[in-house]
């Protein structure tokens, strides 16, 4: 996994990609480029794109497998379960875009109009973008370096017709890499709300979140909050909680209280939610009444509190 340094100046900084720290890091070009150089004209463009965007949420991970895109999903899904509020889900994880199956949209393509390309929709008022469209079967896997990468991001951002949308979440890749600093540096000028942190209860999960909080930290994106995910389950026949992953050094919880970031709670393991995932459908409309439903739908309320409270530049300038 690639990641920032540790005494990376971060990429706002004039030593952006020109530090003694820099060498040989696999984002130096990438951040050299905005350091010294002229900033690429896709930022401005971007900027404008997104005017008709209230809300923009990244959904982050510091290690694969503990259900980042599976949240992204049910976030998007828990959003537009109000039929007055349009939701867009930009899938970004391009060597492994697994919304398209979550969403139950595998096998559609893109569709291209005069004002761009059209999202896929699950719903009139969820649409949905993914790498995962553009491959001409689910088995193709996508051999790209970092360039190819930022540019299909910034073909996402630019060149998609969202519309009015109130919110957009961005699920990225585990880790810190390329399309990290690509996602937030193409909407810099466009107010990112801020990112969504998913974790897993042991110790192994946590030291990998502690780098992306560093890395939110270093690139200037508000953390809305940490969500542990997979946090023990509850036998449907004896109703004895189990903790399958021990949080040996007190779990998210303890974390987060260290580092004074909220901990917007703890979803726990339910195997219908693999099921929903499977056959593409909403695991908050299969099982209501779910432990990890009740869970999910209390995150969500925090992350629209979050953002009410956080109005968009736009909505600033307009007073709405």
């Amino acid at each position: 996994m690639q990641e920032v340094p540790q005494d990376c100046p971060g990429t706002g900084s004039a030593q952006a990609g020109r530090g003694a720290s820099c060498q040989g890091c696999p984002n130096q070009r990438l951040c050299a480029s905005g350091a010294g150089a002229a900033p690429d004209p896709a930022i401005e463009e971007i900027k404008e794109k997104m005017k008709t965007v209230k809300h923009k949420i990244l959904v982050l991970s510091g290690k694969g497998g503990v259900g980042k895109s599976t949240f992204s999903a049910h976030l998007a899904h828990g959003l537009a379960e109000d039929e007055n509020t349009q939701i867009a889900l930009l899938d970004i994880d391009i060597c492994g875009p697994s919304i398209p199956k979550i969403m139950g949209l595998e096998g559609e393509q893109v569709h291209q109009s005069g004002s761009g390309w059209s999202p896929v929709y699950v719903e009139d008022n969820l649409g949905v973008m993914s790498v995962g469209f553009l491959l001409s079967s689910p088995d193709d896997a996508v051999i790209w370096r970092g360039p190819k990468k930022n540019g299909m991001i910034k073909q996402f951002l630019r060149d998609v017709d969202w519309g009015e949308i109130d919110y957009l979440i961005v699920d990225t890749p585990p880790g810190t890499s390329d399309e990290h600093l690509s996602v937030v540096q193409y909407l810099s000028g466009a107010h990112i709300d801020g990112a969504v942190i998913i974790t897993t209860p042991q110790e192994v999960s946590l030291q990998d979140v502690r780098k992306e909080i560093n890395f939110c930290h270093k690139v200037k994106l508000p953390v809305i909050g940490v969500v542990e995910n997979m946090s023990g389950f509850v036998c449907p026949t004896c109703k004895k909680e189990s903790q399958i992953f021990p949080p040996t050094t007190g779990g998210a919880e303890a974390m987060c209280q260290d580092l004074k970031i909220p901990l917007l709670g703890k979803v726990p393991l339910d195997p219908q939610i693999g099921k929903s995932c499977d056959k593409g459908q909403s695991f908050l409309t299969e099982a209501p009444d779910s432990p990890a439903t009740l869970a999910y739908r209390s995150i969500i309320q925090r992350i629209q509190e979050f953002c009410s409270l956080h109005p968009s530049h736009e909505e600033q300038l307009t007073g709405s």
